[in-house]
C-alpha cells in the first residue's frame, strides 16, 4: 500500500506543480523533475512520513521497472517518427550531424578535462577524464520528446532533431565502449581489443536486428485483430516484451552479446510505422495510455537526483568544467556540422541548444564506469551533478530554441 500511495503522490505532485509553474511558461517536464526533487530523499523524503515522498534511494531503485518501461515507450515513439519518406529528405543530414556533433562533444570534454587533469591530477585521473568525455556524447531523448509533444512542435528543426537524438544513443554507446576500454587499459595495463572495438558493434547491430524482428512480428500479429482496442493492447505488450528482451546478455565466444533498450525499442517503432497502415491511430491511443507513466518517469527521475553531490567541492568543480565543455561541444559541433550539410540558418543557430539535456543513457553508462578502480564514485558524482543541471535547465532551453526557430507557435 505504501508504494501505491507514494506513486499516487508522485503523479499528483507532478501534475499540480505544472499548474504552479505554468505562470512562468515552463515546460511540464521541468515541473515533473522539480516535483521529484521536492518529494525525493533529499528533501521531503527525509521526514519519513509513510507515503509522502521517498525516504531512500534504495526504494527508488526498486521502482526501476517503471523507468525501464517508460524509456521503452519514449524510444518507441521516437522510432515511430522514422518514416522512409521523411528519412529520404533528412536522413543524410541526421546521420552526418548526429555523428559529428557527438564526436565533437567528446573531443571538447576530453580536452577540457585532460587540461584539468594536468593541473590537478590529485582530483581527476586520466582514465576518469577519458571516460567522462565519452559519457558527454549522450543526449536525453525523453525530455526532448516531451517538450516536442507538449507544444506540438513541428518544423524543419524538429524533423532533424528527433533522428539525431535517437542516433546519439548508438554513437554514444560506441564512443563510450572505446573510451572506457582505453581507460581500463590505462588502469590495468592490459588492452582488450574485443571490449574496445568489437563489443560495441555487436551490441548496436544486435539491438537493431532484435528491434527489426520484433517490429515485423508485431505488424504481422496486428493483422489478426480488427479492433483498435486489441491492437493497442498488442502494441503495449510488445513494448513490454522488447524492453524485457533487451535486458538479456549472453556470451558469444570471447564476446558478450548485450542490447540497448533504447535502440531496440526505437527500431521496433521504426519498422512498425513503416509496415503497419494503422500505426498512426494506434500510436495516438498508446500515447494516451502511457501519459501517467511518463509523469511518473520524470518525477522519479527528479527524486533520484542526489543533491548532496553539490556539496562536494571536487565533484562540483569538475562538474562545472564538464557542463561548460559539453555545452560548448554540443553547440559548436551541431552548428558547424549542420552548416556543412547546408541546413537552414535557424537550424544551424538553434539545433545545438536542443541537444543539451542529458539523463538516462548517461546514468546507464555510469553503472559500467563504476567498475573503474578508484574513479567510479567520482565519475558517478560528476555525471549526477551534470544531470541535475541539465534536466532542470535543458527542457526550458529546448523550448526556447524551438520557439525561436519557429517550430513552436506561441499561443
Amino acid at each position: 500500500m505504501t508504494v501505491l500511495l507514494s506513486l499516487s503522490v508522485a503523479i499528483f505532485a507532478g501534475l499540480m506543480l505544472t499548474r504552479l509553474l505554468n505562470r512562468w511558461r515552463l515546460p511540464d517536464v521541468t515541473a515533473y523533475l522539480i516535483a521529484g526533487v521536492l518529494i525525493g530523499p533529499g528533501l521531503l523524503g527525509k521526514l519519513g512520513i509513510p507515503g509522502i515522498g521517498f525516504d531512500s534511494y534504495a526504494r527508488l531503485k526498486d521502482l526501476g521497472l517503471i523507468s525501464d518501461v517508460a524509456l521503452g515507450f519514449i524510444a518507441f515513439s521516437i522510432g515511430h517518427e522514422f518514416r522512409v519518406a521523411q528519412l529520404k529528405e533528412t536522413g543524410r543530414q541526421a546521420v552526418v550531424v548526429g555523428v559529428l556533433q557527438a564526436v565533437a562533444t567528446t573531443v571538447c570534454v576530453d580536452v577540457a578535462l585532460l587540461l584539468f587533469h594536468a593541473l590537478r591530477p590529485d582530483v581527476l585521473s586520466l582514465p576518469a577524464a577519458i571516460t567522462l568525455g565519452a559519457i558527454a556524447a549522450a543526449t536525453a531523448p525523453a525530455a526532448t520528446l516531451m517538450v516536442v509533444r507538449q507544444y506540438k512542435a513541428k518544423g524543419p528543426l524538429v524533423d532533424l532533431l528527433l533522428p539525431i537524438v535517437a542516433l546519439d544513443d548508438a554513437v554514444g554507446l560506441a564512443l563510450f565502449a572505446v573510451s572506457f576500454g582505453v581507460a581500463k587499459a590505462l588502469t590495468s595495463g592490459a588492452v582488450d581489443f574485443y571490449t574496445i572495438a568489437v563489443n560495441p558493434v555487436l551490441e548496436i547491430v544486435g539491438s537493431l536486428l532484435l528491434g527489426a524482428l520484433a517490429g515485423w512480428l508485431l505488424t504481422k500479429l496486428e493483422k489478426l485483430f480488427h479492433s483498435n482496442r486489441n491492437r493497442v493492447a498488442m502494441t503495449i505488450g510488445f513494448v513490454f516484451l522488447t524492453v524485457a528482451l533487451s535486458k538479456l546478455s549472453f556470451p558469444v565466444g570471447p564476446l558478450t552479446q548485450g542490447f540497448s533498450p533504447l535502440l531496440v525499442c526505437m527500431m521496433l517503432g521504426s519498422v512498425f510505422c513503416n509496415l503497419c497502415l494503422q500505426s498512426d491511430e494506434i500510436m495516438d491511443r498508446a500515447d494516451k495510455w502511457s501519459s501517467p507513466l511518463m509523469v511518473l518517469f520524470f518525477v522519479l527521475s527528479g527524486a533520484e537526483l542526489e543533491l548532496g553531490v553539490i556539496a562536494q567541492p571536487a565533484s562540483a568543480l569538475v562538474g562545472a568544467v564538464y557542463i561548460f565543455s559539453r555545452s560548448f561541444g554540443k553547440y559548436f559541433g551541431a552548428r558547424e556540422s549542420s552548416r556543412m550539410e547546408g541546413c537552414a540558418p535557424k537550424i544551424v543557430k538553434y539545433l545545438g541548444v536542443t541537444l543539451f539535456p542529458q539523463a538516462g543513457v548517461a546514468l546507464g553508462m555510469c553503472v559500467s564506469a563504476a567498475e573503474l578502480p578508484g574513479d567510479g564514485a567520482l565519475i558517478r558524482n560528476i555525471v549526477l551533478f551534470a544531470v541535475l543541471v541539465y534536466e532542470l535547465v535543458g527542457p526550458v532551453m529546448t523550448k526556447w530554441a524551438l520557439t525561436r526557430a519557429g517550430d513552436i507557435t506561441p499561443k
